[in-house]
């Protein structure tokens, strides 16, 4: 039961739809409906148009601006949230060849020390000159 003594299931309304559903748009009908906005020429034919399609006029701004920067593609491609950094990519890259490059240098100094010993058992001094030299 809930604070004012109804009970959760009488207080939900059958009609009323558990959560709202996002439209999606096709640039087809975005353009379709733009063009028939653009020949609006009475009063209130406007009104009409977006009380019929079910539309509002925040909407239609944001689909011009689209139209006018040539971005305007069906509402469902559209990525939602914060945009990726365009360098991420090349961070990422170079963050890799970065420890790449660091293991060839590990394997690169454990060689020289091996030379190192190897050097020193047979008997040279690397910090000699060879004779004949």
């Amino acid at each position: 039961m809930s604070e004012n003594g109804r009970t959760h299931e009488a207080m939900v309304d059958a009609e009323v739809e558990p959560r709202a559903v996002r439209r999606h748009y096709t640039s087809e009908y975005k353009q379709r409906i733009l063009d028939e906005i653009d020949q609006v020429r009475e009063p209130g034919e406007l009104g009409a148009i977006l009380r019929r399609e079910g539309l509002y006029s925040q909407i239609i701004s944001k689909w011009r601006q689209q139209r006018q920067k040539g971005t305007l593609r069906d509402s469902h491609q559209a990525k939602r949230g914060r945009k990726a950094d365009a360098r991420a990519g090349e961070l990422a890259r170079l963050q890799a060849e970065n420890q790449r490059l660091k293991a060839r240098l590990e394997r690169a100094e454990a060689i020289i020390d091996v030379q190192k010993k190897v050097s020193r058992l047979l008997g040279g001094d690397e910090n000699e000159p060879e004779a004949g030299k």
